[in-house]
C-alpha cells in the first residue's frame, strides 16, 4: 500500500477523492506552523511530528482541506504545529468533532490526534462509535502508558503494578489492550507503529491516509519524563528483533534476525514458536483483508504485558460503507426528486418564512 500514494498525490478511488488537491508541488517546510513548539525535550511527539509534517505533502492536498482534530492532553498540542485548520476541542470528545466534520464537509481530509488517557478513558464511548461507524476519519492514538499532561499518573494502558502518583502501591487496573479495543468495534482499518521508526511510522501513516473509512493507529510514544523506557525492549537493538512481529502483507509472519521464530494457528488462536519445529507451510502468511475481524484480534493478542511478541504494521485494511457517505446520501435523497424529499420541501417551506435583506 505504501507505493499507492505517489508524488503526483493519491490514486483515483481513495479516501481523497473529494478532496481539491494541491496545484503545485509541496514541502515539509509549508506544513510547520509558526507556533513554537513545547513539548518537554526528548519527547517521541517531535518523532511523530516531524514524520507527519514530511508526510504531508506527498497527499498533494491543499493545506485548508486538511484538518487536524485533538483532544486534551500532550499530544493533543499537534494542532497549533501544523500550518493546515485544526481544533483543540474538548477532553474525550474529538472523534465526535471530528465526525460532524467529516459528515458535513466531503472536501477536508480529518485526522484525530489522541492519547492513551484522553481516548480510552474520558473519551472511550466516543472512540469506539466513531470506529464502529466507520467514519471517514484517520485517528492516531499516541500511547505512552501514563498520564503526561497532569504529570505522572497511571493510565488506561498502565501494566499492572505501575507505581505512579496516583498508585503509589501499583496499579491494580488490567490495562486495554488499544488494538483488540478498536478491532472489537470492527474498525476497517487497524495499525500499530513507534514514534522512533520514521520509515515505519510513514508507511503505516500511508496506509491510514489512504483507507476510506475510520482507519486507527496506535503508535507507542515515549514519555522521557514520567515513563521513561517503557517500550525500550521494542526500540533497543539488542533486543527488538526478537520482540516484534513485523507485518507485511502476503508475507509469512516471522520474527527474529534470522527469522527464528514464527506465527502458526494454536487451539482457538495464534501463537509463537520456534521455526525449526514446525512445517514452514503451516506458518501463517499475513493477510490484512481477512473480513472476519477474528483473525486480527488474535494477531493484536499475542503481545504480554511485558511486550514480548509485539505485531507492528497494519492488522487489518477491510472496505465497508463509511457513515458520512451514507448519510450524505440520505439527505440528497431527502431533497430531491422523491415523495419524501418533495414532502420535506413542502414543509420547510410553509408556514411563516422571513427574507433576510
Amino acid at each position: 500500500m505504501s507505493e499507492a500514494i505517489t508524488e503526483s498525490g493519491p490514486r483515483p478511488g481513495t479516501a481523497f477523492d473529494l478532496v481539491p488537491k494541491a496545484t503545485a508541488p509541496q514541502t515539509a517546510k509549508e506544513f510547520k506552523s509558526d507556533q513554537e513548539v513545547r513539548w518537554c525535550p526528548g519527547c517521541g511527539d517531535y518523532a511523530i511530528l516531524a514524520a507527519m509534517q514530511g508526510f504531508l505533502p506527498e497527499l498533494g492536498l491543499k493545506r485548508e482541506n486538511i484538518c487536524f482534530v485533538s483532544g486534551i492532553g500532550c499530544s493533543s498540542r499537534f494542532p497549533y504545529y501544523l500550518d493546515t485548520y485544526g481544533m483543540h476541542s474538548i477532553h474525550g470528545r474529538a472523534p465526535a468533532i471530528a465526525t460532524g466534520l467529516a459528515v458535513s464537509r466531503p472536501d477536508l481530509s480529518v485526522w484525530v490526534v489522541t492519547g492513551d488517557g484522553d481516548a480510552l478513558s474520558i473519551g472511550g464511548n466516543h472512540l469506539i462509535h466513531a470506529l464502529r461507524r466507520n467514519v471517514n476519519l484517520k485517528i492516531l492514538l499516541f500511547n505512552n502508558r501514563i498520564y503526561g499532561l497532569t504529570k505522572g499518573q497511571y493510565s488506561p494502558t498502565s501494566e499492572v503494578g505501575k507505581l505512579t502518583k496516583s498508585t503509589p502501591m501499583g496499579s491494580v487496573d488490567w490495562p486495554f489492550n488499544p488494538l483488540s479495543l478498536a478491532l472489537g468495534a470492527e474498525a476497517s482499518f487497524v495499525a500499530r507503529t513507534i514514534d522512533s521508526d520514521r520509515k515505519h511510522l510513514t508507511s503505516v501513516l500511508r496506509a491510514a491516509a489512504e483507507h476510506e473509512g475510520s482507519a486507527f493507529v496506535e503508535i507507542y510514544q515515549n514519555c522521557n519524563i514520567f515513563n521513561d523506557g517503557a517500550f525500550e525492549v521494542l526500540k533497543d537493538p539488542e533486543s527488538r528483533d526478537e520482540a516484534l512481529i513485523r507485518l507485511v502483507h502476503g508475507e509469512p509472519i516471522t520474527m527474529g534476525k534470522e527469522a527464528e521464530w514464527s506465527v502458526v494457528r494454536t487451539g482457538w488462536g495464534l501463537g509463537v514458536v520456534e521455526s525449526s519445529t514446525v512445517d514452514p507451510a503451516d506458518v501463517v502468511v499475513h493477510d490484512e483483508t481477512v473480513a472476519d475481524p477474528s483473525y486480527a484480534f488474535s494477531l493484536s493478542r499475542l503481545p504480554g504485558l511485558d511486550l514480548r511478541h509485539t505485531p507492528i504494521g497494519v492488522l487489518r485494511s477491510v472496505k465497508r460503507p463509511t457513515y458520512d457517505s451514507i448519510v450524505r446520501d440520505q439527505l440528497t435523497e431527502a431533497s430531491t426528486g422523491t415523495e419524501s424529499g418533495a414532502e420535506l420541501e413542502k414543509l420547510l417551506h410553509s408556514g411563516d418564512t422571513w427574507t433576510i435583506l
